[in-house]
């Protein structure tokens, strides 16, 4: 084979190679996954806002991303909006609170609970007058709370409202609390007893706090001990006191809240130390939208607080709604915006379920069950004019 042939075929079979580029081909494969997700991504967050928060799976239409080894100390990044709101037409999938507007079908005195899952005293929307308090009972029966009828709270000015209060039934369902002006009054949901403890004041708040009592008056919170009778003052501010968690419920107190300009995170330890005070972090959410003032009870569930205020959420301002936040950082990380034609205070916080769900109450008359992490957003009740306290254990 001459110089010259051996030049030609050696040329030939070297075109027949096709270069390697390992670092350009990965990064068009990092591209890839990249524009997979992000479309992933923005499909999820469209669905969620149109469509109330139903999660669809996507398929990228140049194949799947590649699988990574799952690391379990890495929480999976939610894939709903920051920024929520309800569907326009809400499912009622059926849920045991449903019957709490069946009709009284047994006093407590003569048929105690095993566990109640919820107080409701119905108010009449036209003219305001309440009626009697009930207990829906885990067996589906709801009852007369005939064994005691307490008084209108009452402030130092004469201002009234209904006695039942957010915080009234314990987690565990076996005992009401009602504050009354000069005592507070316990009722054994099982037992149908009522015992009293004397406490000078006109009382306006109450809640649990696992087995402890927490009561209030316009500026001063109390604990009552309910072996003895005693009681002593707290310092956090009865108005901005957040219900905690019943598995946690010697972690300390928490405060959210604070001046409309300065709304707060305060912890206390159980010696009353304050641990921390944390200005409100609006940071994750998208610009335009804030917590501009809360109202009602603050329920808190492992480190988050869900209450109800007032929000900013575009260009709309007084819109009614529910915030989430961190209650070590501060920081706000959804919001749910319930819109501004309803009635002033609708929508306050009852609780958290034990599915991570908040629930809330929705003018005109209803309960709503929301997952802040899908955005998914349930009816549990029509019709449901009045007060509710429900059973967070």
């Amino acid at each position: 084979m001459s110089e010259e042939e051996l030049t030609r075929l050696l040329t030939r079979a070297a075109e027949d190679v096709r270069p390697a580029h390992p670092a350009s081909a990965g990064w068009e494969r990092a591209r890839r996954v990249r524009r997979n997700r992000r479309a992933a991504g923005a499909a999820a967050v469209a669905v969620v806002l149109l469509s109330g928060g139903t999660a669809l799976a996507l398929r990228p239409a140049d194949g799947p991303a590649p699988i990574t080894p799952a690391t379990p100390t890495v929480r999976p990044v939610p894939s709903a909006s920051p920024v929520q709101r309800p569907p326009e037409r809400l499912s009622y999938p059926g849920d045991p609170l449903g019957r709490l507007g069946d009709p009284v079908a047994a006093p407590l005195s003569t048929r105690p609970v095993r566990q109640a899952l919820a107080l409701y005293q119905p108010v009449d929307p036209a003219t305001g007058v309440e009626g009697r308090i009930r207990v829906l009972g885990d067996d589906g029966i709801v009852r007369d709370l005939d064994v005691f009828t307490p008084a209108r709270t009452r402030d130092a000015d004469g201002n009234a409202a209904v006695p039942l209060k957010t915080g009234s039934l314990s987690p565990d369902g076996r005992l009401a609390a009602f504050a009354q002006t000069d005592l507070v009054a316990v009722v054994d949901l099982t037992t149908a007893t009522v015992s009293r403890y004397p406490l000078k004041g006109y009382l306006e708040h109450v809640l649990w706090a696992g087995d402890r009592l927490l009561v209030g008056d316009d500026a001063t919170t109390y604990e009552v001990d309910r072996g003895s009778g005693a009681s002593r003052k707290l310092r956090a501010y009865p108005w901005d006191l957040v219900a905690p968690d019943p598995a946690r419920p010697t972690d300390g107190l928490l405060e959210v809240g604070g001046a409309v300009t300065s709304l707060r995170v305060r912890q206390w330890s159980g010696d009353e130390t304050m641990r921390g005070d944390t200005r409100l972090d609006l940071r994750a959410l998208p610009s335009g939208n804030r917590v501009d003032e809360f109202y009602g009870r603050g329920w808190q569930r492992g480190d988050l607080v869900a209450r109800a205020g007032w929000l900013t959420t575009g260009q709309f301002q007084g819109v009614e709604g529910v915030a989430v936040l961190n209650a070590r950082t501060g920081v706000v990380t959804r919001l749910l915006d319930l819109g501004r034609d309803r009635w002033k205070s609708c929508c306050e916080v009852l609780g958290w379920d034990a599915g991570g769900a908040v629930l809330l109450r929705h003018d005109p008359g209803g309960l709503l069950r929301w997952q802040p992490e899908t955005g998914e957003i349930t009816g549990v009740v029509r019709d449901l004019y009045g007060e509710v306290s429900l059973a967070t254990g």
